[in-house]
């Protein structure tokens, strides 16, 4: 009698495998409680003030990014779509400020 093969699964296995983003601590910029639920005009402009982020723009752009990595997955595709928005709007702004 000839054996049956075994049936190949396609699921994939659940990752225990952390992320770096989960373990980055920083004490250099503190942005405000709940900036980054606002929206995209709002996060830039802030984002881009010397309160915020007093080594200019450019260091907005960063924590910007950072949170939207730390975000990951967990971002729903309207927010994920509106920080993007917002780091538009920042690089618009990083752009105006190097050239005058």
């Amino acid at each position: 009698m000839p054996k049956k093969a075994a049936a190949k699964s396609t699921k994939k296995k659940a990752t225990t495998k952390k992320r770096w983003v989960a373990s980055v601590k920083t004490v250099s910029t503190f942005p405000p409680e709940g900036l980054f639920t606002k929206d995209a005009a709002a996060i830039a402009r802030s984002l881009a003030s010397k309160k915020v982020s007093p080594k200019g723009p450019a260091s907005g752009m960063r924590m910007l990014t950072y949170f939207i990595n730390r975000g990951g997955k967990g971002l729903s595709k309207e927010r994920r779509s509106e920080l993007e928005k917002a780091k538009r709007l920042l690089s618009e702004k990083i752009a105006k400020a190097k050239q005058g």
